[in-house]
């Protein structure tokens, strides 16, 4: 629509900014990813027990509703990131926006829709299909469409200072992330869950496609630009991580380095949606209340920009799986938190810094690793197959948990699952080289 038309740099050339636009990219693409909250687990999780409520499901029920919402919407994360590839960022986003704003509305109106069901449809099974299309469409528009094409259009705009740029990002999206529950929580105590969810449906149906329609841009290149602008590192420094080889999916799909970080990205989602889903519940088996289990997250978000702050500049100096294994380290800290949750009180603390940790690099990789390994000539395609990976985990979690708890009264039995996993992966990630290296030393 704009990607490649003489509207690609309307309404106005990028290139006339006086700074380099790639920051104004930086700020606007973090918005995108802030905008999709209301479809990321952290936002669906604070309305779970209105809508058990409301609808009289149980929260194993509702569970398997939101994973096979997320398991369709994450089917279609790849064909997504190729229309990126092909479009550019404007149309994905603000139809995404847009189908994001509808749902939302749909949402809010879930217990009414019951009443218009036939018959043959109404309880358990009726329950379960209005949840399911409100979920599939939640989750593809804002988890999958949104935050791809955002997160992908700002690692276009870099390439030598990626992670030093992408790191302003992910502290911003890790405070706002944390503070959503606790924001959301507020509009649900004052309007109630109906009017909360309609709210933000017209922030971002609203507002927010209008500010991609005039602002977002595609590659920089397409504006007459280069990636880092006139950024010159030093001599012993520059090209560091340098691209020979533009990876297409099929070759990404072959590359093992691809499997360890893209399934660790899913477990870290797995555990992390199965945890923020139930997380009233898991605190409350644990005796404690609800209030100190929303208030978690803002401690957890701390540690999270500080580890963010720490190791974005740094990942564009050192190989990304030394940051693996102190991703894997904090991920094993985090379960072994919950797991103990109920028997020492300190447990909470260490929960909370190892999912501090975890969240932290979460967002580095999701932004550096795809465009080192692999190029960005592909990204679409290759961010969306990883995110599809990363989707599925979320929608694994929830039930997970649920599960967990339904049969054996506790979440440790999860809690055990993903630190097993999370050990496995952490050992993997010895061998998990970037690709680039071997043709480096062929073009050598």
């Amino acid at each position: 629509m704009f990607k490649n038309t003489p509207f690609a740099n309307w309404p106005f050339h990028p290139a006339k900014t006086p700074f380099y636009y790639g920051w104004a990219i930086i700020v606007l693409g973090t918005l995108g990813i802030c905008m999709s909250i209301p479809g990321q687990t952290m936002g669906v999780s604070t309305f779970t027990d209105s809508l058990i409520e409301a609808l009289g499901m149980s929260r194993s029920e509702l569970g398997f509703a939101y994973m096979c919402g997320t398991v369709t919407s994450a089917s279609m994360l790849t064909w997504v990131g190729m229309k990126y590839d092909r479009h550019g960022v404007r149309p994905i986003a603000i139809l995404a926006a847009l189908g994001m704003a509808v749902t939302l509305v749909f949402m809010s109106k879930s217990d009414v829709i019951q009443d218009y069901l036939p018959s043959f449809l109404e309880g358990q099974v009726g329950n379960f299909l209005i949840m399911y299309i409100g979920f599939a469409s939640l989750r593809f528009t804002g988890q999958g469409a949104l935050t791809l094409v955002s997160r992908n259009m700002m690692m276009k705009w870099f390439e030598k200072r990626r992670g030093f740029a992408m790191g302003f990002s992910n502290v911003v999206t890790s405070l706002t992330f944390s503070a959503a529950p606790v924001f959301f929580e507020m509009l649900i105590l004052d309007y109630g869950w109906k009017d909360a969810w309609l709210i933000i449906a017209i922030i971002a149906g609203l507002g927010f496609p209008l500010i991609v329609l005039f602002l977002f841009r595609d590659d920089p290149e397409k504006s007459g630009l280069k990636p880092d602008g006139d950024y010159k590192e030093k001599k012993s420094r520059a090209n560091r991580f340098p691209v020979v080889k533009q990876f297409n999916l099929k070759e990404t799909m072959r590359s093992f380095p691809f499997w360890v970080f893209a399934m660790m990205l899913a477990t870290q989602a797995f555990y992390w949606t199965g945890f923020t889903f139930n997380v009233v519940s898991l605190f409350e088996t644990a005796n404690y209340s609800r209030a100190t289990a929303v208030s978690i997250f803002v401690p957890s978000s701390v540690i999270a920009v500080i580890v963010t702050l720490s190791v974005s500049s740094l990942s564009d100096y050192i190989k990304l799986k030394y940051l693996l294994y102190v991703s894997g380290i904090g991920s094993l800290i985090a379960t072994i938190g919950l797991i103990y949750l109920d028997q020492w009180p300190w447990m909470m603390h260490v929960m909370i810094t190892g999912n501090g940790i975890l969240l932290g690099l979460y967002g580095v990789f999701l932004s550096v690793v795809w465009p080192r390994f692999y190029g960005t000539r592909y990204l679409g395609a290759i961010s969306g197959r990883a995110m599809t990976f990363v989707v599925l985990g979320s929608s694994i979690g929830p039930i997970v948990f649920s599960e967990s708890l339904a049969r054996t009264n506790s979440y440790s039995a999860a809690g055990w699952l993903c630190f097993g996993i999370f050990l496995l992966l952490t050992i993997a990630g010895f061998w998990a080289d970037n690709p680039q290296e071997r043709f480096r030393t062929l073009d050598k």
